[in-house]
């Protein structure tokens, strides 16, 4: 594989500048050698990549959404192979929270979580799963000290290298790069926004990617990664409830997620006080109750809405040792593995 260096062509564009690199390879960006056009150019370095590399410009070609990055070009079989795609030009949210150490006004974050969720439902609709929802795959077209007005149009999901039609095993997460055998315990960073399914290799569906947007919700609100028990409005409190619902609402186990992109919306889109309705009374024994906010049926033992995201009991139970919210049903915590049968003096 050729060396890469400003001013090296890659089909019809010259490159400019290394703006991305990782264990895949690099992204460049690079200007057509006649208009002024501006792309960005993915290039595996890494012989194993270049499967990825096909795999993603294939499934973004297939999506057409303005909150997708746009697939314009690819040659898995060139030398260097390439991919290239819509160039953004603004940061990342990676880059908007190491760099400029941003608690994005609760708005914005609102705003960014609609056009991912957009984008996802795109994905979702043609059976297609992300499978690595973070901020360094969420690209602003916007300033970051004007995130005030920042829209869902201003957001665009990239890095489609994982995503797969279906389920996936752990042994093509191994191929991919984010997961390495057993024996060697060694998990790139990524890890930290894989679903539980995900990390224990299962069988996925489109709820796994629900699961990183509430990771990348919380991070966005309060600057740093969940910890097991935290909502957003306990670090940050002029966080309103209903977003604590949301958060609650996907990261959790797989069967009391929302279902879809749209319910996960909706919660989004509904709520428009930050003051969320009061909490009901506990629902009598048998039948079924409504949800005091949107009127949805609710089972009595729901904790929380699966429409809405609306707590539906005064209080949720915690574990007694890492104090994760669990279910009172529970018999052991979905976080650390306690027995929650024992309870500490």
């Amino acid at each position: 594989m050729s060396a890469l260096h400003e001013g090296f062509r890659i089909s019809n564009y010259l490159l400019q500048e290394k703006i991305g690199a990782g264990s895949f390879g690099e992204v460049w960006r690079a200007k057509h050698h006649v208009f002024d056009d501006l792309v960005a150019v993915k290039i595996p370095t890494d012989a194993q990549f270049v499967r990825n590399l096909r795999r993603e410009g294939v499934v973004i070609h297939g999506l057409r959404h303005p909150n997708i990055v746009r697939a314009i070009d690819l040659d898995p079989y060139g030398d260097p192979p390439y991919l290239i795609m819509e160039y953004v030009e603004g940061p990342s949210l990676r880059e908007a929270i190491d760099r400029w150490g941003v608690r994005f006004p609760i708005p914005a974050a609102v705003s960014i979580l609609r056009g991912v969720l957009s984008a996802l439902a795109m994905a979702h609709e043609n059976g297609v799963i992300h499978r690595d929802i973070k901020p360094g795959n969420i690209l602003l077209k916007h300033p970051v000290d004007q995130l005030e007005s920042i829209t869902g149009q201003a957001v665009k999901v990239t890095d489609f290298g994982l995503g797969r039609v279906g389920g996936m095993t752990a042994e093509a997460m191994m191929q991919s790069g984010s997961l390495r055998p057993e024996e060697g315990r060694s998990i790139s960073g990524t890890i930290a926004y894989m679903s539980p399914e995900q990390r224990e290799g299962e069988q996925i569906d489109a709820r796994s990617d629900l699961y990183a947007c509430g990771i990348v919700l919380f991070e966005m609100l309060t600057g740093e990664r969940p910890h097991g028990h935290e909502t957003p409005g306990a670090v940050r409190p002029e966080v309103p409830g209903y977003l604590d619902g949301v958060f609650r609402r996907s990261y959790c186990r797989l069967e009391r997620r929302y279902a879809s992109t749209e319910q996960m919306s909706d919660a989004l889109t509904d709520s428009t006080t930050a003051t969320p309705p009061p909490v009901p009374p506990p629902a009598p024994p048998g039948g079924h109750r409504k949800c005091p906010k949107c009127r949805g049926d609710v089972q009595n033992d729901d904790q929380f809405c699966i429409r809405c995201g609306q707590q539906l009991v005064e209080s949720i139970p915690q574990c007694h040792k890492c104090g994760g919210f669990v279910h009172a049903s529970d018999r052991f915590c979905i976080f650390c593995g306690a027995d929650l049968r024992v309870r500490t003096v």
